[in-house]
C-alpha cells in the first residue's frame, strides 16, 4: 500500500481561536495583505481580526474580492508587497488569498500558470506565507493546494494548483460561522458532504482519507439540519466546521469525482452556487455511478464503498428537500446545454477520481435527472 498525505503546515482549531491571529501573523513579519469579501457583512466581520493585527504590531492593507475570484483580480492582487497574506472569508476568499500569495512570489500574470486557458507553467517558488481563516463551513479550502478561479471571458472555472500553495496556518474558529444565514449554511454544508462522499469513493482513496471521510460524513448528517435551523447552536456549528475541514483534507489527498466535474462548468456558465449545484447533482451521479460499477466492475471494492454510503446519500436527498435546494433548471440550465457541460465535465481534473469511466450518454443522463 502506497500513499501520501499533505495538508496545511499547522492547524489551529477551536472556538475563540481567532484571538491568536495577530500573534500568528506577527510570526511571519510586519506587513500583511488581508483578503476579504466585498460585502458589508464581510467587512464588518473582519474588524476584530484587523484590530488583532494592529495590536500585535502588524501593518495591513486589505484586498477585496466579490464572489469567486477572477483571473483579472488575482493578477491585480499579485502585485502586492507583504510578508504574509491572510484569507478571511468563505472558500472563494481563501482561494483568492492562496492564488495571490503564489503570484506575489512567482510574478507575472496568473494566466502564465493556468492550464487549458493559460500557458501552464509550474509555480516554481513557494508562496509567500499564507494564513487561511474560514468564516463558512463548506469548502475546506484552508487545507487544500489549489485555488478555483473564474474566467468570465472563457465561461469556465479552472484551478491554479501546486503543493507549494498549501497554507502555512489553517485557523478554524467555528464561532466565526454562527452568523451564517440559513441558505449559506445549507449550500456550504452540502458542498462539504459532497466532497466527503466523493473522496470516499474516489479511485485515489486511502486509509487516512477513509477515516477522515467517515468521521466527517457522520458529523454533517448529525448537525447540518441543526445548524440550518438554529444558527447559534455552538455544537452543531463546531461539527460543521470540523466536517468541512475534513472534506478539504480528503479532497486534497483523494480527489473528487463526477459531481465536481459537473460543478465547475455549470458554475462557469451559470450564476449557480457551487454547493447547491453539488447537492442537486450528487444523488443522480451516485445512482448512475453505482449502476455503471455493477455492470462493468462487479465485485470491486468500489461497489462496497457505494453501499457503505448509500444511507448518507439517502439522508442527503431529504436534506435537499428540507433545506430547499433547487434543481438545476432554476439557474437556467436546459437540455440544450448538456453536450457542452458533459464535454467540459469529462475533461475536468475532478473526473480523474471518479470510480468508473462514465460515457457521454451517462453524463447527459445525470444532468437530465438533476434538471
Amino acid at each position: 500500500m502506497n500513499f501520501e498525505f499533505a495538508t496545511a503546515a499547522r492547524i489551529v482549531f477551536g472556538a475563540g481561536k481567532i484571538q491568536e491571529a495577530g500573534r500568528l501573523a506577527k510570526g511571519f513579519g510586519n506587513r500583511a495583505l488581508v483578503v476579504l469579501g466585498k460585502s458589508a457583512r464581510a467587512i464588518r466581520h473582519a474588524e476584530p481580526l484587523l484590530h488583532l493585527l494592529t495590536a500585535s504590531g502588524v501593518d495591513y492593507t486589505t484586498f477585496s474580492v466579490s464572489g469567486e475570484p477572477t483571473v483579472e483580480a488575482i493578477t491585480l492582487g499579485g502585485q502586492a508587497r507583504c510578508d504574509v497574506v491572510i484569507g478571511f472569508g468563505g472558500g472563494s476568499v481563501i482561494d483568492a488569498g492562496k492564488a495571490v500569495a503564489a503570484l506575489i512570489t512567482n510574478g507575472g500574470d496568473v494566466l502564465d500558470y493556468l492550464e487549458v486557458i493559460g500557458r501552464g507553467k509550474p509555480l516554481s517558488k513557494p508562496s509567500v506565507p499564507f494564513i487561511a481563516i474560514p468564516t463558512t463551513a463548506g469548502t475546506g479550502s484552508e487545507v487544500t493546494r489549489n485555488a478555483v478561479l473564474g474566467s468570465p471571458e472563457h465561461r469556465v472555472k479552472i484551478s491554479l494548483r501546486s503543493a507549494t500553495m498549501l497554507p502555512r496556518v489553517a485557523l478554524v474558529d467555528s464561532e466565526l460561522t454562527h452568523e451564517l444565514p440559513p441558505t449559506l449554511t445549507a449550500t456550504t454544508g452540502l458542498d462539504a458532504l459532497t466532497q466527503l462522499i466523493e473522496a470516499f469513493v474516489s479511485v485515489r482513496a486511502n486509509p487516512m482519507t477513509d477515516a477522515i471521510c467517515r468521521e466527517g460524513m457522520n458529523r454533517v448528517v448529525c448537525s447540518l439540519r441543526r445548524a440550518f435551523e438554529h444558527g447559534d447552536d455552538a455544537a452543531a456549528r463546531e461539527d460543521m466546521s470540523l466536517a468541512a475541514h475534513f472534506s478539504g483534507m480528503a479532497l486534497a489527498n483523494a480527489g473528487l469525482g463526477a459531481v465536481h466535474g459537473f460543478a465547475a462548468p455549470i458554475g462557469g456558465m451559470f450564476d449557480a452556487p457551487h454547493g447547491a449545484v453539488c447537492a442537486a447533482v450528487l444523488p443522480h451521479a451516485f445512482a448512475v455511478n453505482k449502476r455503471a460499477i455493477q455492470q462493468r466492475l462487479p465485485g470491486r471494492l468500489a461497489l462496497q464503498r457505494f453501499k457503505e454510503v448509500e444511507q448518507t446519500v439517502g439522508d442527503l436527498k431529504q436534506l435537499c428537500v428540507d433545506l430547499k435546494i433547487p434543481r438545476l433548471s432554476i439557474y437556467g440550465v436546459t437540455e440544450r446545454d448538456f453536450d457542452v457541460i458533459a464535454e467540459k465535465a469529462a475533461a475536468s481534473n475532478s473526473m480523474k477520481g471518479n470510480p468508473v469511466l462514465l460515457s457521454a450518454n451517462e453524463l447527459r443522463e445525470i444532468l437530465k435527472l438533476a434538471l
